[in-house]
């Protein structure tokens, strides 16, 4: 796509996805399968994953320039033991919270989104085990409209 507009764009921008995050995190609080992994989530982690989703989905880089970048974000998921089924449930509920704020619905967005979305919470969840390797990665990895998830990490 020439000229096309970023998934962030797309979304809504900013404004968007704070609302997202917002009615998102309500839900990953009071949700019983994931409360043991969220119950001591600070009052600024919706804002950190905002800032994480909005330089990932093409706007501003601002966790990489306020919050240390990727190997910061690694650094976050270490040791947190994310199991099968509460990563699906992230997922849900991320989906669900999508619905219901009014994301755009149009197939091309939704795929993208879903593709992101999925990569990165199977990704967050392995980075999550006592034995999971050092990442070979070193900067945040920017997601468009098709693009397929790089081989390794």
């Amino acid at each position: 796509m020439t000229n096309a507009p970023t998934l962030f764009d797309w979304m809504g921008g900013r404004e968007k996805l704070n609302e997202l995050m917002s009615v998102f995190y309500r839900k990953v609080a009071a949700d019983d399968l994931l409360q043991p992994l969220f119950q001591r989530m600070k009052e600024e982690h919706p804002e950190h994953v905002g800032m994480w989703l909005e330089e990932v989905l093409g706007g501003a880089k601002r966790y990489t320039e306020q919050r240390g970048g990727f190997k910061a974000m690694i650094r976050q998921h270490r040791g947190r033991k994310i199991a099968p089924e509460q990563r699906a449930r992230w997922v849900a509920l991320f989906f669900e919270s999508v619905d219901e704020v009014g994301l755009p619905t149009d197939p091309e967005f939704r795929s993208a989104l879903v593709a992101y979305i999925e990569w990165g919470s199977r990704r967050a969840m392995a980075n999550s085990q006592p034995d999971a390797p050092p990442s070979k990665r070193e900067t945040i990895k920017l997601w468009g409209w098709g693009e397929a998830p790089p081989g390794t990490d």
